[in-house]
């Protein structure tokens, strides 16, 4: 039998916690949800959005699934339980930001270098294809050479700039990112330091996400 102690433990340290919040947690459930970000993280275990940014209950509304890939608008594909969660981000929920948050050691970007053999992966090793263009871009930069370590952090940060390509091809998304009604941005974990750097696409480098507090102080 799993020893589920632990897990009582913390549910009775967050009782607590709702006991000391409950008008703040009570009124969302009053007034609904009314989230500021869609965060499209990785389902990876080391990868904690609300603790990442410190962020509320009601801030974030969260899509998790192996390597924070988001599959290109294909109404007839099967991929709908992401594809559901944008648009149900977007359209009824309307937020105005949307987070794609990658990391380093990703499982799935590594597992696109690895060839899968378990038969029962089926699903996986579909869901990877998702990452193969970030993989062939790493290689084309870097050299089917160069050192793996190198080329896997490549590819989790091109993975990034890929699934915002592929989220601007849900017509929704689209016409409020033009009309300005909607912001996109790439972030990649780094699970060794607990920072993040965030994609500036006018530079087209990955930036320390700490340099916008410093940037902003400095107005």
């Amino acid at each position: 039998m799993i020893n589920l102690e632990q897990y009582a433990e913390g549910n009775e340290l967050f009782r607590a916690y709702f006991k000391k919040n409950k008008e703040s947690l009570l009124k969302l459930v009053k007034t609904g949800q009314a989230p500021k970000a869609l965060f499209i993280g990785c389902s990876d275990s080391r990868v904690i959005p609300d603790l990442m940014v410190q962020s509320n209950p009601g801030d974030l509304f969260v899509i998790r699934n192996v390597g924070n890939f988001v599959p290109p608008y294909k109404p007839d594909e099967d991929f709908h339980a992401t594809a559901s969660g944008i648009e149900y981000a977007v359209s009824v929920l309307n937020v105005k930001e949307i987070i794609i948050c990658g990391h380093s050691h990703c499982g799935a970007c590594l597992h696109l270098y690895e060839k899968i053999e378990d038969p029962s992966l089926i699903h996986t090793k579909k869901w990877l294809e998702l990452g193969e263009s970030a993989k062939t871009s790493a290689i084309l930069s870097l050299g089917v050479n160069a050192p793996r370590e190198e080329l896997l952090r490549l590819t989790e940060k091109l993975s990034i700039i890929k699934q915002i390509e592929n989220l601007l091809t849900y017509p929704n998304v689209k016409k409020r990112f033009e009309d300005e009604d909607l912001s996109i941005h790439g972030w990649y974990y780094d699970i060794e330091t607990g920072n993040i750097d965030y994609y500036n696409a006018e530079t087209y480098e990955f930036l320390p996400l700490s340099d916008l507090l410093e940037n902003s102080s400095s107005l």
